[in-house]
């Protein structure tokens, strides 16, 4: 009888080790959260922290959901295309594509050069700059 207890006290503390497993830590935020409720896009600080990137500097006019899917873009190019590898983005009133180069280090930061191509009303404009990764994993544009 007693080995059984044994055993028990066992198997309980052998579930206990795997289900602690399963647990993940709180990062902040305001409280637990379901399957279906809303979250940002996992790169959506990533993409502020561009500061509006090189798009600024095409002289194009882009609505806001326009210009946020071209920061998204070169958020995605900087972060994991291969170099030379076009990432395309399309929105209502113009389209366009980042290509980055391959990464390079400045100091301890890597960094990238890369073109955006930006189509607004059938006019093509290009601005090209380079952007260096921070050690939180967003992206700096250099000046």
């Amino acid at each position: 009888m007693q080995r059984l207890n044994y055993g028990h006290i066992g198997v309980l503390l052998m579930a206990a080790s795997v289900l602690a497993g399963c647990t993940t830590a709180s990062t902040g935020g305001s409280g637990p959260r379901g399957l279906l409720s809303p979250r940002p896009s996992p790169s959506a600080s990533y993409i502020s922290a561009l500061q509006g990137g090189i798009i600024g500097r095409t002289g194009a006019t882009l609505s806001e959901s326009d210009r946020s899917r071209a920061l998204e873009a070169e958020y995605r190019a900087l972060e994991d295309a291969a170099p030379g590898r076009a990432t395309p983005w399309k929105g209502r009133n113009a389209d366009g594509e980042v290509v980055a180069n391959a990464p390079y280090q400045v100091g301890t930061q890597n960094c990238r050069q890369y073109r955006h191509t930006v189509t607004v009303g059938g006019k093509e404009v290009v601005a090209r700059g380079a952007a260096c990764r921070n050690t939180d994993g967003t992206w700096s544009p250099l000046i």
